[in-house]
């Protein structure tokens, strides 16, 4: 197994972004993602939808997105070594601004960590299955 610097030694964020299991994208009880007509135009554009189509298929009281069982949003697509947001370039404004002012809290979890590191290695070819 070859040893993975840490992200802030080599600035590898935008790397680690690519294996992030988005435990930001599941609503966490008392949570809530507000959109504004904003998004949600942008989105219907997105979707080439009516705004109104959109507020029908995604979005429960008035300017949140509906959540699957599992709590996690309903554009959030599970890949084999990462989940991504199926509309990314047409995302809501709180998740464009996430993390905030911080760097990405889940790249401080070494449990978390410890998750990724395995994925990034094989897909990179660094560990064999």
């Amino acid at each position: 197994m070859t040893d993975v610097a840490q992200p802030a030694e080599v600035g590898l964020n935008k790397v680690f972004c690519n294996y992030c299991p988005a435990f930001c994208c599941y609503r966490l009880e008392g949570s809530i993602l507000l959109l504004t007509a904003t998004d949600i135009n942008r989105l219907a554009r997105h979707l080439q939808l009516s705004d109104g189509e959109v507020r029908k298929r995604y979005i429960e009281n008035r300017n949140t997105f509906k959540v699957r069982e599992d709590g996690s949003c309903v554009f959030l697509s599970n890949g084999k070594l990462s989940k991504r947001c199926s509309v990314h370039e047409a995302r809501p404004q709180q998740c464009r601004d996430f993390p905030y002012d911080e760097p990405c809290p889940y790249l401080q979890r070494e449990d978390l960590l410890a998750e990724i590191y395995p994925r990034m290695e094989k897909s990179m070819g660094l560990q064999s299955e």
